[in-house]
């Protein structure tokens, strides 16, 4: 009988031994803490090796395994080799940093398995809407507004794109499909605009051939000019342009489309105006800058990221929407199992509709949490100085290469993103592409910084996106350096 009882035992994924999973959580930490703090004093960037790749190869383990020794796993194959965006030096592909305070909020929502979005009377539901009134409060947004916290611009840029297009259609695109058009609708967006834009569009059935790709003028903006020929060739077509996206700092250069210039059009034109502001919207915070983002709180629809340039850890973006009716009506969905309940027990006689009915997921994980806590932390006047402060490291960079006779800029540098390379007026074009590719790969393999490349009329940059709270002048005036040292040796 002891036996059948003893196999009939319940089990359960708790500690057996709390008092040594404790211990191991407080060494957890403290190893955390003392690598962020020795930061500055590490490699940037560490190639995982062939042997990681090998050790994450296998079947799944049948039985337990020592938590102490999987978190010794963790630090010898997983820790080394990551991306590396929380160093100093890092400024590649404009990734943020994170902090030590959005550390601990992860944590502390991890620690409770926080749901946000849904059960609308949760305090986590209260601490997002604060975070989104912050949001429309700082960039320009009115106060009636709708938002969503998301994962990050990409599902921000659906979100927005999925909103416009259920306003502007004209017919009943949830319930009859979008085969049933009366009209093919066509959005526009410039040459410079992230791929994210033409991903959500080809996922909300319109095609990639329903993208109007506009060239950009001689700063990289969206030539305004093309744009309206553009709408006008599609109406004479008998098309229905429905939406315009602008670009508040483009990946590839941090150009900012003439955001006024292009709410007039959509004024004019009826077209949904959507702006993709991942990497710039909040130049509006920063004080000597905010100017460069005017009419950015026209939009329709704003998408941003707070893993970028609010340093948050990842993942963690956001999504405006002027009306919060065609917000809600583009995405709301109750089904039975999910009805609502009265709000406060009757306290205040209304249903408050659940989060989660403003976009595509319902089960979403508590990232407000980490916004709320550093926001509150350092205060909005710090962040905006921190943005001007890169902001103004971006230009200190970019003299930094004017002074340099092996170096040029791509383009004069507005925001926080230089482009520029290594230069030699006896090499031509294509082995000066090849040889910066070589001095990116070099500067990261070698742990000194990472910048990544992109092509600009036809030729490869050095890419310097500047999203990082830790960078000194001085990694800057070392990053010149390398790269002229690493030139020389490479040519």
């Amino acid at each position: 009988m002891s036996r059948q009882i003893e196999l009939l035992a319940e089990e359960t994924l708790d500690p057996k031994e709390w008092e040594a999973m404790r211990a191991l959580g407080h060494r957890m930490l403290d190893d955390a803490m003392d690598y962020l703090e020795s930061l500055r004093d590490r490699p940037v960037w560490q190639h995982a090796p062939p042997q990681v790749k090998a050790h994450f190869e296998g079947p799944p383990p049948p039985g337990p395994e020592p938590a102490g020794e999987v978190y010794q796993e963790y630090l010898r194959y997983i820790h080394p080799h990551q991306i590396g965006n929380d160093h100093p030096r890092f400024w590649g592909w404009v990734a943020g940093t994170g902090t030590v305070m959005g550390m601990f909020a992860e944590l502390l929502a991890a620690s409770t398995n926080a749901i946000s979005g849904s059960f609308s009377y949760l305090s986590n539901n209260y601490v997002e809407l604060q975070v989104l009134d912050w949001c429309k409060d700082l960039l320009g947004y009115p106060p009636t507004a709708s938002g969503l916290i998301t994962s990050g611009c990409s599902a921000s840029n659906l979100i927005g794109l999925s909103v416009a297009r259920d306003a502007m259609a004209g017919f009943d695109v949830r319930g009859r499909g979008m085969q049933n058009t009366p009209q093919q609708m066509t959005l526009y967006c410039s040459d410079e605009a992230h791929s994210s834009i033409q991903k959500a569009i080809e996922m909300l059935g319109f095609g990639k051939d329903a993208l109007r790709r506009i060239p950009v003028n001689e700063s990289l903006q969206i030539d305004l000019e093309a744009l309206k020929a553009a709408i006008e060739n599609d109406r004479a077509k008998g098309l229905l342009p429905i939406c315009i996206v602008g670009c508040a700092g483009t990946t590839n250069t941090a150009a900012i489309d003439d955001l006024n210039a292009l709410a007039d059009i959509c004024a004019e034109e009826r077209c949904w105006f959507h702006i993709d502001g991942a990497c710039g919207a909040w130049t509006a915070i920063a004080p000597r800058y905010r100017h460069l983002v005017a009419g950015m709180e026209r939009a329709d629809s704003l998408a941003f990221d707070l893993h970028k340039w609010m340093y948050l850890q990842y993942p963690i973006g956001c999504v405006l929407v002027r009306n919060a009716k065609a917000h809600r009506r583009a995405f709301s969905l109750t089904t039975t199992y999910l009805a609502h309940g009265e709000g406060d027990r009757g306290l205040t006689g209304v249903d408050v509709p659940w989060i989660s009915d403003l976009g595509f997921e319902l089960s979403r994980g508590f990232h407000a949490l980490k916004a709320w806590m550093t926001i509150k932390e350092h205060g909005t006047a710090k962040y905006g100085r921190l943005i001007q402060q890169n902001i103004d490291q971006a230009h200190y960079l970019a003299r930094l290469i004017e002074a340099a006779p092996e170096l040029e800029l791509a383009l004069p540098v507005s925001l926080n993103i230089v482009n520029f390379r290594y230069t030699r007026p006896d090499l031509d074009d294509a082995t000066l592409d090849d040889l910066n590719k070589q001095i990116e790969t070099e500067l990261q393999e070698r742990g000194i910084a990472v910048a990544s490349t992109v092509t600009i009329w036809d030729r490869h940059y050095l890419h310097v996106g500047i999203a990082n709270h830790r960078s000194r002048r001085e990694d800057f005036d070392l990053l010149v350096r390398e790269v002229i040292r690493i030139g020389n040796e490479l040519a």
